[in-house]
């Protein structure tokens, strides 16, 4: 299997990069973050660091710098997978960085434009420039899967506002293109799927709650908290629809871990089976603050 995780260098990126490993692929793991030079986000992750854990769990690991909003660095991208593997199996757009764009619960008179619309451009056209030139590599050998990250699935999001307008429709739009490329790949025999983690412990949630992975339960947050997941959850997720030889049947679907893991009987690394979406839904949005217990 030959797979390029774009936006591998944390995160649910990351997760899907290791777990495609673990199922044995080559993965390009793409980015703007190495040991050499940070991204606007200024987080201590790389893809190099990346590429080390697929090749650890068993695959093999390469990363590329690339700046997926410049359509010629992407290009090059495509023409290089091109020549070492001659063809692409798996594409995973993964692309964001907007963690520091975006305002919570700011309406869109308040909130700074310039961010907001940058916050666009990282969310939405890097995931059409990477599709715009990997997908031709990927429809020339039949059974090819595409993969769109976002937070929420279509039925969550379309009858809760997500946080600023800015969020919204990036988020929203996601989804949308997930369903665009299943049409686009149908007469190829392509597959394409939007997926979404729950409530994510990445390194910068982590961070943010001042804990690690081996004291999570520690931090000071809601209820929902205990819901979380790590990375690994989604990631073993889509590696099992990448191996599907039925994977078909999840196309042009939105779909959260939770789901995806019911499906093919998956835990997170801790054998648990988190279903947090499920949880906001039928408790968290019902005022109580209990009860989580039955959804993990």
């Amino acid at each position: 299997m030959i797979a390029l995780v774009a936006g591998a260098t944390r995160g649910t990126g990351r997760g899907i990069a290791v777990a495609l490993g673990a199922a044995g692929a080559t993965v390009y793991c793409t980015g703007r973050s190495t040991r050499e030079s940070r991204s606007e986000m200024n987080r201590p992750e790389t893809i190099e660091e990346t590429a080390e854990l697929v090749t650890a769990a068993g695959g093999t690991g390469i990363a590329v710098r690339a700046d997926h909003l410049d359509p010629a660095a992407v290009a090059d991208l495509a023409g290089r997978v091109r020549r070492e593997q001659g063809r692409l199996d798996v594409l995973v757009n993964d692309i964001w960085g907007g963690d520091h764009l975006w305002e919570w619960d700011t309406p869109v008179w308040k909130h700074d434009m310039d961010k907001g619309l940058r916050l666009l451009r990282l969310a939405i056209d890097t995931h059409i420039i990477t599709s715009r030139h990997l997908l031709p590599l990927l429809i020339e050998h039949e059974g090819g899967l595409v993969v769109e990250v976002t937070d929420g699935t279509w039925a969550y999001n379309e009858t809760r506002y997500r946080e600023n307008v800015y969020y919204d429709l990036a988020k929203m739009s996601v989804n949308r293109l997930a369903f665009a490329w299943s049409n686009e790949l149908r007469p190829y025999g392509g597959t394409a799927v939007a997926i979404t983690p729950g409530f994510l412990r990445s390194e910068a949630m982590l961070d943010n709650f001042g804990v690690t992975e081996e004291n999570w339960r520690e931090a000071k947050a809601d209820s929902a908290w205990m819901v979380s997941e790590t990375p690994a959850y989604v990631g073993r997720g889509v590696a099992a629809i990448a191996q599907d030889p039925d994977r078909s049947r999840w196309s042009g679907r939105s779909v959260d871990s939770g789901e995806v893991a019911e499906a093919y009987g998956l835990t997170d690394v801790d054998g648990s089976r988190p279903q947090v979406w499920r949880y906001l839904t039928e408790v968290g949005e019902n005022g109580r603050d209990t009860g989580w217990e039955a959804y993990r």
